[in-house]
Formats: C-alpha cells, sequence, structure tokens
C-alpha cells in the first residue's frame, strides 16, 4: 500500500467517526419525546434524518463496496412510523460507521480505485467515500438546525 492510501484510509477514518461523534450529540441534545417531530414543516424529524444517514451508509459502503447485502428502503427512511426508541437508532447508525471504518481499513491501492457502476459523477470506491462523507457532513448542518428549533444545543463549538 503506498503511504498516500495509507494517508488516505486513515484521514478518512477519523473523519468518519469524527462525523459519528457530532451526529451523536446532536441526537443526545434531541429531548426523546422530540426525536420523531418535526419542528419545521417542510424538513424532517432527528430521528428521520438519522434512519436515513444510516441507510445511505449501509447501501453506498455496504452494499456496493463491502458486499453486506443490504437492500434499502429509501423512501422508508423518511417515513417510517415505527418511533424506535432514539438510543436503537442511535446504535443501528454507530454500527453502519463502523462498517465503514472497517470497509475503509480494508482498501488497499487498487480497492480505492475500483471502479463503481452507475454512481454518476463519481467513478471509483475512493470517490463514493467522499461522497458518503460529504453527504453525513451535509446532514449534520440539517441536525444542527433541527436541534435549534426543538430549543436544545450541541454545546459544540463553531467547527472550521
Amino acid at each position: 500500500m503506498s503511504n498516500l492510501s495509507r494517508t488516505v484510509r486513515d484521514e478518512l477514518v477519523r473523519y468518519f467517526r469524527h462525523l459519528a461523534a457530532r451526529v451523536e450529540r446532536a441526537a443526545r441534545a434531541t429531548p426523546p419525546d422530540q426525536f420523531w417531530v418535526k419542528p419545521l414543516s417542510f424538513g424532517n424529524s432527528v430521528g428521520h434524518l438519522l434512519l436515513h444517514m444510516t441507510g445511505n451508509l449501509n447501501h453506498y459502503l455496504g452494499s456496493l463496496v463491502a458486499g453486506t447485502g443490504y437492500v434499502r428502503d429509501r423512501p422508508l427512511e423518511f417515513t417510517d412510523p415505527a418511533g424506535y426508541a432514539p438510543d436503537e437508532v442511535l446504535e443501528r447508525f454507530k454500527d453502519a460507521i463502523e462498517m465503514v471504518v472497517r470497509t475503509v481499513e480494508s482498501q488497499d491501492d487498487a480497492d480505492l480505485m475500483t471502479a463503481v457502476k452507475a454512481q454518476d459523477p463519481i467513478e471509483t470506491r475512493f470517490g463514493l467515500l467522499l461522497v458518503c462523507a460529504a453527504h453525513l457532513n451535509n446532514h449534520i448542518g440539517q441536525l444542527a438546525y433541527l436541534v435549534q428549533a426543538h430549543g436544545r444545543s450541541t454545546n459544540e463549538p463553531p467547527i472550521w
């Protein structure tokens, strides 16, 4: 494995873990009785965003890269009426993150450059990893807004 691939792999692992910690802070800052409440008519609940982020990671990195066999139901991620306990949803998300970490750690030079199909404009596994990290970061911004709409805070200092 080249030094560049090792560095890319290590930085991605650190970043996915950093993002996971931010998601957990937002989930834990949300009162359990508000976890499934949409504070804005046009948005999502914290719970549904966590289901969506979990489904996204399990689909793109679990199924397409790690070969987990995960079958995604994307619309259900935003509409699931089950009202799972917040700790259960958070645990599923953390499991997805650990799957991502294991997957990233298993990639060598050739693996990172392996082509992915039908993911335009993304062409490689490395590109898919970047897009998944960006996707999580985008939804962390939404989570921060939802936490504030519920009158709470993550007490997280500004980052970058």
